[in-house]
């Protein structure tokens, strides 16, 4: 996501318009850094715990209680008021579920506002310390600079990795090359 001016296009200008809006309000708190920092630990947060995310993709949860359990998370993990609040407010406009891809539109909106580049980086496995330092120094390579390497696991691609960089898509997973082994199989029968 990341384009080359300041306009971040994630796929959902609710998205952007709500990322949009944290970096304005915490510019203005003078609080940006410490809630870039407490963002990136929200996105992980989700990543990492089945029961938040299963919390943020319930629709049986009204919004009081949802607000109320978000905000009880968040206050238990140490994260400040503008986030909790923040998150609180997602939540209260039922928008819980897309609460993931805000942490990751205010990822790119940051990157964007200090010249970075995003690369969405999907791996079969979590990526160690030697290989995200090998795949930033292979990026910054081809030309991209600066790179702020955003991580996801994604168990469905087998093997392999996946980047994604605005509009560039690079895909070495297994899956992909399995899926081309049988095209063109298919078209030797």
């Amino acid at each position: 996501m990341a384009s080359g001016g300041a306009t971040v296009s994630t796929g959902g200008g609710l998205l952007d318009r709500y990322a949009t809006a944290l970096y304005s309000y915490a510019e203005d708190a003078h609080a940006l850094d410490a809630t870039v920092e407490q963002m990136d630990a929200l996105g992980r947060l989700i990543d990492q715990s089945a029961e938040l995310r299963r919390l943020l993709d319930s629709p049986l949860i009204d919004v009081q209680t949802g607000q109320a359990a978000v905000r009880a998370v968040l206050a238990g993990q140490g994260f400040g008021k503008i986030v909790q609040d923040f998150a609180g407010v997602v939540v209260a406009n039922r928008r819980q579920r897309a609460l993931r891809g805000v942490v990751s539109a205010f990822s790119a909106l940051v990157a964007s506002k200090r010249g970075q580049v995003v690369a969405e980086v999907a791996t079969a496995h979590p990526l160690t310390e030697v290989q995200e330092q090998s795949l930033r120094a292979r990026l910054i390579e081809a030309g991209y600079g600066s790179v702020n390497i955003q991580k996801r696991v994604d168990p469905g691609l087998l093997g392999g990795l996946v980047v994604q960089i605005g509009a560039r898509l690079y895909d070495s997973s297994l899956k992909s090359r399995l899926q081309r082994l049988q095209y063109a199989m298919k078209g030797t029968a």
